[in-house]
């Protein structure tokens, strides 16, 4: 009898480990095609600016973009442009989520002041904040602060409008389960709307980091004399498509390394529940 149980278990350990192969496999398998279609891109794109296919002049080329990245980081002004833009997403991401969670707490816990703020809500979202842009500068000034403020305008809303439908779709039921228990609003927001929540808010972190990258490169067209947004602006204001491409392409990275840190929040917390 024990050697068919120690004979079983054997047969579970090895298909266990082919699953694992198997996903691990998979996961490699998607990582390197990612990477090709990027490397044959480069390379097409290469091949065609030096044979003149397309205009080098309107799309710049790698090696182009290449020697500028050298000049700018022998310049010593490479990664202050970056940490800039950086820094300003970071402060404007994390303040959007946190104020956009308090004040959905708040709408949450009183549906009186949720009903009176409802239509202003629509309103702020649906209103190009860009639009705001001037306004905010007046308000704060030419610099930073303006930058940040922008960032917050375009996230906050939708931060707000996402955590708070997300605890209005918690269980009803649970609710009032606690409430007949004599459960404050505090408690019930702790034990269950929030726990409850969580998926949502992660994927309103999600949507807060391409928005904050928004909001910061529009402030950054706005009043901005340093970070990625002002390289692109004056590259094409000279002419320079090789600093406009380039900056792009440092834009696109940096966001994408910060989503993947949210990627990597959410794939932590699902391991902890689990």
């Amino acid at each position: 009898m024990l050697n068919k149980k120690i004979s079983t278990n054997n047969v579970y350990s090895k298909e266990h480990d082919e699953y694992l192969k198997k996903v691990k496999g998979r996961k490699t398998a998607i990582v390197v095609t990612q990477l090709l279609i990027l490397i044959v891109f480069f390379i097409l794109w290469e091949v065609t600016a030096h044979y003149k296919i397309i205009d080098p002049f309107l799309v710049s080329q790698p090696t182009r973009m290449l020697k500028f990245l050298i000049k700018l980081y022998n310049e010593g002004i490479l990664f202050r442009h970056i940490w800039v833009t950086c820094y300003e997403t970071i402060v404007g991401f994390v303040v959007g989520t946190v104020v956009g969670t308090l004040v959905a707490i708040v709408l949450w816990s009183s549906d009186f002041i949720s009903k009176v703020l409802d239509p202003y809500l629509v309103v702020l979202n649906a209103l190009p904040k860009i639009a705001l842009g001037p306004i905010i500068i007046f308000w704060v000034g030419n610099g930073e602060p303006a930058i940040i403020m922008i960032a917050l305008m375009i996230s906050l809303v939708v931060t707000i409008i996402s955590v708070l439908s997300g605890f209005k779709e918690v269980d009803e039921d649970k609710i009032k389960l606690l409430q007949t228990f004599g459960a404050t609003k505090y408690q019930i927001l702790r034990y269950v709307v929030f726990p409850a929540s969580i998926p949502t808010m992660i994927s309103a972190l999600k949507i807060n980091v391409g928005l904050s990258w928004v909001g910061v490169i529009v402030g950054e067209f706005l009043v901005a004399q340093e970070g990625l947004g002002f390289l692109i602006v004056f590259g094409g204001q000279v002419a320079q498509l090789d600093m406009v491409m380039l900056s792009i392409i440092i834009l696109s990275l940096a966001a994408y390394l910060m989503y993947q840190v949210v990627a990597s929040f959410e794939k932590r917390f699902l391991k902890w529940k689990n």
